[in-house]
């Protein structure tokens, strides 16, 4: 990755089948809710996309959603709340996008984001190291 500055198209991904603890039977999941509410605050606004996914298999903290970004890493978060943090999700994925590092910077990091992430993964074009079976006892 270069050290010039890149916009790239940011994608949030939200579990839209995660649902809410103790939650009445009949209410739309939470991820769903989370996933409508991040819409809303998006608007028309074309740099950051939302799609709903199935599941992200992080069941025990969700509602759970992931930033991705073409030549970015991935980043994962759980424990979210519906009502409250889709703006979070579009500023994270808005400094995803613009960072030229492909790094979610901690610095201006929407503290939610701080305390929610899960994961993170490397983009295709940063290579694992190989590792090598050591010596056995």
């Amino acid at each position: 990755m270069t050290a010039e500055a890149t916009i790239r198209q940011a994608v949030v991904l939200i579990c839209t089948t995660c649902g809410s603890a103790g939650a009445p039977a009949g209410t739309p999941p939470a991820g769903l809710l989370l996933a409508r509410s991040t819409v809303a605050f998006v608007g028309d606004a074309g740099d950051v996309r939302i799609e709903g996914v199935r599941c992200l298999a992080s069941c025990s903290r969700g509602p759970s959603a992931a930033i991705r970004c073409d030549g970015a890493w991935t980043y994962i978060f759980g424990h979210l709340d519906q009502a409250r943090d889709g703006p979070a999700l579009v500023e994270g994925a808005r400094l995803l996008a613009s960072a030229a590092d492909g790094l979610l910077p901690w610095r201006g990091r929407p503290e939610v984001l701080k305390r929610a992430t899960i994961a993170r993964l490397p983009p295709d074009d940063i290579p694992g190291e190989v590792v090598a079976l050591g010596p056995t006892d």
